[in-house]
C-alpha cells in the first residue's frame, strides 16, 4: 500500500511538469498520507491520551495489588511471630 502511494505521488509530481495542477494534487496526497495515514493522529486527536489512560489504569491496578498483598503479607508474618512466641512459651 505504501509503495503504491509512493508511486502515485511520484507520477503526479512528474505530471506536474506538464500542468502545475498535478503538483497540487501530489501535495494534497502527501499531506493526506502524513496526516491521516498509518501512525498519523487523524481526527481522533491522537492516541497519546489513550495510551496514558491505559498506563495509569495499569499502575492503579498494580498499586492496589501491591497494597493488598503487602497488608496480607504483614498480617501473615505477625501471625507467624505470635505462633512462634506461643510455641516457645509452651515448650
Amino acid at each position: 500500500m505504501f509503495v503504491l502511494l509512493l508511486v502515485l505521488i511520484v507520477v503526479l509530481f512528474g505530471f506536474g511538469f506538464l500542468n502545475p495542477i498535478w503538483w497540487v494534487a501530489a501535495a494534497v496526497l502527501v499531506f493526506g498520507a502524513t496526516r491521516y495515514g498509518r501512525g498519523g493522529r487523524g481526527r481522533g486527536g491522537g492516541s497519546d491520551f489513550v495510551e496514558y489512560q491505559d498506563y495509569r489504569d495499569r499502575r492503579e491496578r498494580q498499586d492496589r495489588w501491591d497494597r493488598r498483598y503487602s497488608r496480607q503479607h504483614r498480617e501473615r508474618e505477625r501471625w507467624n511471630r505470635e505462633d512462634r512466641r506461643d510455641r516457645e512459651r509452651r515448650g
